[in-house]
């Protein structure tokens, strides 16, 4: 009988919650149909079954168990019965319309093949439940009177007056005890550069109205950023079990603001994207993190972050390493500050680079350099662009 173990949905994934079941225990699925939604360390999502059969569930709503343990299993369904062993067959659409209604699947009577619940049957018993007429409930106990109330007053407000506990989501439980871990074992040091963004806001002016997406700044650093990492792949590249890994691939994180953490999709191959290509990417990805429907594949694989906070108007700062990753660049705001150009003193449009890394794989020349680079290449944009 086949295992449906918890899926490894993210690089960083080390656990995971089951959210809901969106199959009843004991109904038959077909291979790729969603089984169950999951709560991982960067976002919800479902999972398909491998296999067709009878589905038996082993961990229940709310449960987190650990990347690789058993949360139900599939079996064969009985000879000549779509359902085998007393189960309810329904269609995929029948059980999510009966879930969202909160309909017990046995109570609906099916018109498919061999008595299926369809659709329509669902929908078909909902809207007679809604006919019936409302049993009038049982009394409830008698309201105190109002005097009575007021005995319960709430406790006298302490020196930091009334406090409110909120109970972190699944994502930002696993973001506090990932950051955690990555401060307390990565030895990480911050280096920053300022870069003059002027060519960079001429070249994006050149490109509106002409480009089929204008790219943000963030694409075009994103861009620029990539085609550095390729001339330093330390950079690209991760401390793990006392040893160096550098990979071919370089696929760039954009951290995303959601609604209750921070999610970083991933823009893949970002210096072979062209920059209408990659410009595209980033804008697909930052909308489904909003819409909360980003999947494991757009978070899997990253292996160097951005994080740009200059919309905010923070000039620098310096943010925390995404693990197993080696660095991470964070990117400020585009100020009109006082420098020497040109042998002359002007207000240019400056912008702070820092970069965060670990020291194990990283050094102080190593991150120096890649800054240089990525500072000049800023500086004169059409030769990394082109």
């Amino acid at each position: 009988m086949p295992d449906v173990a918890m899926p490894r949905l993210s690089d960083s994934m080390e656990e995971g919650t089951v959210l809901r079941w969106l199959v009843a225990d004991g109904a038959v699925v077909a291979r790729g149909e969603e089984i169950v939604e999951l709560e991982t360390d960067k976002a919800n999502m479902a999972y398909e079954a491998d296999f067709a059969g009878v589905l038996r569930t082993v961990a229940a709503a709310g449960d987190t168990v650990p990347v690789g343990a058993v949360i139900a299993t599939i079996g064969e369904p009985a000879a000549g019965s779509p359902a085998g062993n007393g189960a309810l067959s329904a269609s995929p659409v029948a059980r999510r319309l009966a879930l969202a209604h909160e309909v017990e699947l046995g109570d609906v009577a099916g018109s498919g093949p061999l008595g299926r619940i369809l659709k329509a049957d669902v929908r078909a018993w909902v809207d007679a439940a809604a006919a019936k007429p409302a049993v009038p409930s049982p009394p409830t106990a008698v309201p105190l009177p109002p005097t009575a109330v007021a005995v319960d007053a709430p406790a006298a407000e302490g020196a930091k007056g009334v406090v409110s506990v909120q109970e972190p989501s699944r994502l930002q439980q696993t973001v506090a005890r990932r950051m955690a871990e990555a401060r307390a074992t990565i030895p990480d040091f911050t280096v920053s550069v300022d870069a003059d963004m002027g060519a960079v806001l001429e070249l994006r002016e050149q490109l509106r109205g002409t480009a089929a997406v204008l790219p943000s700044i963030n694409d075009i650093i994103v861009k620029i950023a990539a085609r550095a990492l390729r001339r330093h792949p330390r950079v690209n590249g991760a401390y793990r079990d006392g040893r160096f890994e550098l990979y071919e691939r370089i696929n760039v994180g954009i951290a995303v603001a959601a609604d209750d953490g921070l999610v970083v999709p991933t823009i893949r191959d970002a210096d072979r994207l062209s920059l209408t290509e990659l410009a595209t990417e980033s804008r697909r990805l930052a909308q489904r993190v909003r819409d909360g429907a980003v999947s494991a594949q757009e978070l899997a694989g990253g292996t160097f972050t951005i994080s740009n906070l200059g919309m905010f108007g923070v000039d620098r700062f310096a943010g925390v390493i995404n693990p197993p990753q080696a660095a991470i660049l964070c990117v400020g705001a585009v100020a009109r500050r006082a420098a020497v150009h040109e042998e002359q003193l002007a207000i240019r449009s400056l912008l702070t680079l820092t970069l965060v890394s670990d020291h194990r794989i990283i050094y102080g020349a190593d991150a120096a350099a890649f800054l240089a680079d990525l500072r000049t290449a800023l500086e004169h944009p059409l030769g990394e662009l082109l």
